[in-house]
């Protein structure tokens, strides 16, 4: 690893203990900072990751955050989910103390070379992707970042003859100071996450920081086929790479394919590495046929364009389940699409109204209050031929830990009305 010795003694305190936050600590740790955590949840979860750090002989407050734990200290280490209204976070600015993101930690400690990819909808996917053309090109990959594995985790892997698939959020983004990969990589922009910002602008100047540290050394590619992305070429000093969806059956392998190709990786070989490519959990998953009736898992859509996305891909009449925690998205975007595929829509979460608000007039609308019930409103109003997706288009907080545990949940169900667990596979 690189510049150790920075963070040697560093009085630190991590800010969230979820998934990111407990490897940031570890880490630090690990490298000799004076490493403390806080997290205001006080949770199943939060507390088993607490008793693994304290066996570590690192000090962890649960259920609040002390001023203690941020005065005196020379550097504050915020996971995604923490905003800057947190109390942490405002005492360190009031006080000079720098605040950085998880994923600038990594980076100031990683001998690989990043590539970072951010947008709307699709990063998991082709973040999955580079990762797989890489491997396949004879190098190691490391695939990691929002997508599921730590940063902070796997940089004591890394070499830098190896390379770093790195998917990023706008969160994230919010609190890099140096952060600067390699090729950065811009998808798609879509109304997201307005519950955290402002409006559009605000929300793709946060996308934008991705390339806010690069140079002529360095390359941004670009979706050429997205007009909101037009004036990042213009503020970035890095060289540009564009790709399109014209010609491909899928815009995610375009945008795999333009960093492969910067990369110098055989167009060929990528292409093998596509068709063979069988999806990831959670997006798109078929889980199984009941009666003839097929469940799809896209708990990872929690976007419209996402959900719109699922919709246009099935082939066959759909119910759809949806709903959760509001991002500030435009659901009305997939009421076309709804109108043409859909039969039924069962929505679930605190955006239940709002959507059922948006598809007025569309298809009948029914709301269930779990997940479960869900699922079993679904069964019951399918019919042999027909599909049952859940596609949220919402953050899934108000009533899961996360988009993972939401799909767990949705598979379970799906399992319990078969009668038998069944294994599951990709939908192309």
């Amino acid at each position: 690893m690189k510049n150790t010795e920075y963070f040697r003694g560093k009085q630190v305190t991590v800010v969230g203990i979820a998934r990111s936050g407990l490897m940031c600590a570890r880490l630090l740790h690990d490298i000799g900072a004076r490493v403390t955590v806080t997290d205001r949840q006080d949770t199943p979860l939060t507390r088993a990751n607490a008793a693994a750090l304290e066996e570590r002989g690192i000090k962890v407050e649960l259920g609040r955050h002390s001023p203690g734990l941020v005065d005196g200290r020379q550097l504050l280490v915020v996971s995604p989910g923490v905003t800057a209204e947190n109390p942490c976070i405002r005492r360190a600015e009031e006080n000079g103390i720098p605040v950085i993101a998880e994923i600038e930690v990594g980076w100031l400690l990683c001998p690989a070379t990043i590539i970072a990819i951010t947008g709307s909808s699709g990063k998991t996917s082709v973040t999955t992707l580079i990762g797989r053309i890489i491997t396949a090109a004879g190098k190691q990959a490391f695939v990691c970042g929002n997508i599921g594995t730590p940063f902070c985790q796997e940089v004591p892997r890394m070499r830098e003859e190896d390379f770093v698939s790195l998917e990023v959020s706008s969160f994230q983004l919010e609190r890099i100071k140096a952060f600067k990969p390699k090729i950065a990589l811009i998808l798609n922009l879509s109304r997201n996450h307005l519950d955290r910002h402002r409006d559009m602008q605000e929300y793709l100047d946060a996308k934008s920081r991705i390339f806010m540290n690069q140079d002529e050394q360095d390359h941004l590619v670009l979706n050429a086929d997205d007009p909101a992305l037009a004036g990042c070429a213009s503020a970035a000093r890095s060289k540009k790479a564009y790709f399109s969806s014209a010609g491909w059956a899928n815009p995610n392998y375009a945008a795999a394919a333009a960093v492969g190709k910067i990369l110098g990786i055989d167009d060929g070989l990528m292409r093998e590495v596509f068709a063979g490519f069988k999806g990831i959990e959670h997006r798109m998953e078929e889980v199984a046929s009941v009666n003839g009736v097929t469940f799809i898992n896209d708990s990872k859509a929690t976007t419209a364009e996402s959900a719109n996305w699922a919709l246009r891909s099935i082939p066959g009449r759909i119910v759809l389940i949806a709903g959760g925690r509001d991002k500030g998205v435009d659901y009305g975007v997939i009421a076309e699409e709804v109108r043409k595929k859909v039969k039924e829509v069962i929505l679930i979460g605190e955006a239940k109204a709002a959507i059922a608000r948006c598809l007025q007039g569309t298809v009948p609308v029914r709301e269930a209050q779990t997940l479960p019930e869900a699922v079993r409103m679904a069964f019951a109003g399918a019919q042999a031929g027909e599909y049952v997706l859940l596609s949220p288009m919402c953050s899934s907080f108000d009533m899961f830990s996360d988009f993972e545990e939401r799909g767990r949940v949705f598979k379970q169900a799906v399992h319990e009305l078969s009668g038998k667990e069944k294994g599951s596979s990709a939908v192309r």
